[in-house]
């Protein structure tokens, strides 16, 4: 892979990665039931929007999303790709990342799972940026599979 388009897709993950840890945040304090400023003593109660649940998920996805994205930059230049196939892997990992983390936000931020197409716009919008980094993931990885099985021969 490409220089640049490592340095790129490593500066997307550490992005990703770092909206997931913000997220963290508000799991936190859904799991805490508070919000606590350490290291002032006490709490402020504060009503924010979600659930344990989709805040822990927003973590998550941009954590995992994140590390997959470094990860794959690292290994870049030991697989065997055209230019054609690098810019395939990198943009459906740059979809595959941020689509998920945006539809995981989504997901708290106006109390939908996206499971399902419909039900509202932010479930519906959702629905699709999760389909599209489905499907950005399997093409991605069936590339890199296939470029580093080249580069193995």
């Amino acid at each position: 892979m490409a220089e640049r388009l490592q340095s790129r897709l490593i500066a997307h993950g550490a992005l990703v990665f770092l909206v997931g840890l913000l997220a963290g945040f508000p799991f936190a304090f859904f799991e805490l039931g508070k919000i606590a400023l350490w290291p002032i003593p006490g709490s402020i109660e504060v009503s924010l929007p979600g659930d344990v649940r989709g805040w822990r998920m927003a973590h998550l996805e941009g954590v995992l999303n994140g590390i997959t994205l470094i990860a794959v930059a690292g290994v870049g230049r030991d697989m065997s790709l055209t230019r054609r196939t690098q810019l395939i892997v990198f943009w459906s990992l740059l979809l595959t990342g941020w689509g998920n983390m945006i539809a995981s936000i989504i997901g708290p931020v106006f109390g939908s799972r996206g499971l399902t197409f419909g039900g509202g716009i932010a479930n519906s919008l959702m629905y699709l940026l999760f389909m599209a980094a489905v499907v950005a993931v399997i093409v991605a990885m069936v590339v890199a599979v296939l470029g580093a099985w080249r580069a193995a021969r």
